[in-house]
């Protein structure tokens, strides 16, 4: 068996896969019944307390082994996904000195851009795939500008998965991938991205030491396992990034293949085996899992954070009992929401609309004309179009797909969505009983070598149905979708 921790900013789910059968053999989710808070000091920040995601892991361990009855010993490796970008700083005594500064925080999109502007697309685009934007490395040279008191004592600088990993183990590591998607790697080099640190007059120091994605970064300490339940000496032999890691949960790893998911944001997930990268930056470029300098794995990522918090907005502010509840509302009424439309862009600077911060909104509301239906409907309808509107964009790039893989989880739950996924972007949704906390189990087994290939890491995992496009769906969605996308070319264009 082995374990899998998902640390999202909603919630934490460990999972305990049986890798004879690849069958899930118990899973905890944790807290119940709410989500994790997630603080907002300032427009436009969001942070979280590392140490309230260690707590939640070590009650969900100890949860998952007691109450299932499951041995420490019959783990026999662990693996960590985790939500990207966030920004955990940690120093000599290994104590956390400031909340984490997490994905969808925007404080930090100016010197990224000022950045990108000083060093040059030719570098920023060519060596580290992206502009550095409001990725990890514009979040650290914001708290070195205004916090540098805070600056001043930091020792190692960690994603949100690497701080996990290093409470299991007591070691401060990172990965390839991880530096990537903080835009701390030089694609080029292969190595830290030297000429941007200097930029900033970033110490390399402070970057944790690199792991392999797959294969053994530490083994679970004494002290871990007296909090947690697990064995001490337990191998943590995988972690990834939620989306590389959403997409090796639904075996995508190989160029043309994609994959999608909408949580609390909602992405498109691309594997291509060429250097590729958007010259806006509007989606990003990253490691993926298997990425190897001499064998190219690039993870092109489309993300709109505002997603499944939209839904879930939606569903508390105008009194609906439950998600179901609100679906049997949103069918009743036409494609297209009677011309009701929704942008989704209220939870962030989005990197799809070039690090704007246009907030969410309602247009054409009719009072006589929409009720509780209409908005339901208008939601989620606009969050498969924000999707869709990514989606062209790495179309325009070279990453065509007519089917494309999800978990059955969050929005993909929907009926209603994935009739509108579907039909907006014209391909096929294949639909997997999967996770990230399974992916990441999967993983363990891979770099603890238990399964003799990655292949062999899905057996087990079975498509659950496909959800093909209609024509006359199509041609509906695709009146709605472009008069949305005439709307939000409006607002961009007004600022």
């Amino acid at each position: 068996m082995t374990l899998g921790i998902d640390l999202g900013s909603s919630s934490v789910k460990i999972t305990v896969l049986n890798t004879d059968t690849g069958k899930v053999a118990a899973q905890v989710q944790l807290p119940e019944g709410r989500e994790m808070h997630m603080d907002a000091p300032q427009p436009g920040w969001a942070e979280q307390a590392p140490e309230r995601w260690w707590a939640l892991v070590q009650r969900g361990c100890r949860q998952l082994l007691a109450v299932e009855g499951i041995a420490a010993e019959q783990i026999a490796a662990i693996g960590i996904s985790y939500q990207m970008h966030g920004l955990v700083l940690l120093d000599a005594a290994g104590e956390v000195l400031r909340p984490a500064i997490i994905w969808c925080d925007s404080r930090a999109v100016a010197l990224g851009e000022a950045a990108f502007g000083a060093l040059g697309a030719d570098y920023c685009l060519g060596n580290l795939l992206n502009s550095p934007g409001n990725f990890t490395a514009a979040k650290l040279r914001w708290v070195q500008e205004h916090e540098p008191e805070i600056y001043d004592r930091i020792d190692k600088v960690l994603l949100p998965g690497d701080f996990i990993a290093q409470r299991l183990t007591g070691r401060a590591a990172t990965t390839a991938s991880g530096l990537s998607e903080g835009v701390f790697y030089d694609f080029r080099q292969a190595a830290p991205a030297d000429r941007l640190l200097a930029h900033w007059e970033i110490d390399t120091a402070l970057l944790a030491e690199r792991v392999p994605t797959f294969g053994e970064q530490g083994r679970v300490s004494a002290a871990a396992a007296a909090l947690t339940g697990l064995r001490a000496g337990t191998p943590v032999t995988y972690r990834a990034g939620d989306q590389p890691n959403n997409a090796l949960s639904l075996n995508v790893l190989n160029a043309g293949e994609v994959a999608t998911t909408a949580g609390t944001s909602g992405v498109v997930y691309g594997v291509t085996d060429r250097i590729e990268y958007d010259p806006k930056s509007r989606v990003n470029s990253f490691a993926h899992v298997n990425h190897t300098p001499a064998d190219p794995r690039i993870g092109i990522l489309l993300c709109v954070n505002g997603t499944g918090i939209l839904n879930s907005w939606v569903k508390n502010k105008f009194g609906a009992a439950d998600y179901p509840a609100m679906n049997a509302a949103a069918v009743e009424t036409p494609v297209g929401a009677a011309g009701l439309r929704m942008l989704p862009f209220g939870n962030g600077a989005e990197r799809m609309l070039e690090n704007r911060r246009t907030g969410a909104s309602v247009h054409g509301l009719d009072f006589n004309q929409h009720g509780r239906g209409h908005v339901f409907r208008a939601a989620q309808e606009g969050i498969a179009f924000a999707l869709a509107y990514g989606f062209d964009i790495m179309k325009g790039m070279g990453l065509e797909a007519t089917v494309v893989r999800a978990g059955r989880a969050n929005l993909f739950l929907s009926p209603l969505f994935r009739e509108a996924f579907v039909n907006t972007t014209c391909t096929t949704v294949e639909l997997y009983d999967t996770d990230g906390a399974q992916g990441a189990a999967r993983g363990a087994a891979i770099g603890a070598g238990i399964y003799a290939s990655p292949a062999e890491a899905f057996v087990g995992l079975e498509c659950l149905r496909s959800i093909r496009p209609q024509t006359a769906l199509q041609q509906a969605y695709g009146a709605a979708y472009a008069d949305w996308q005439a709307l939000l070319a409006r607002q961009l264009e007004q600022g």
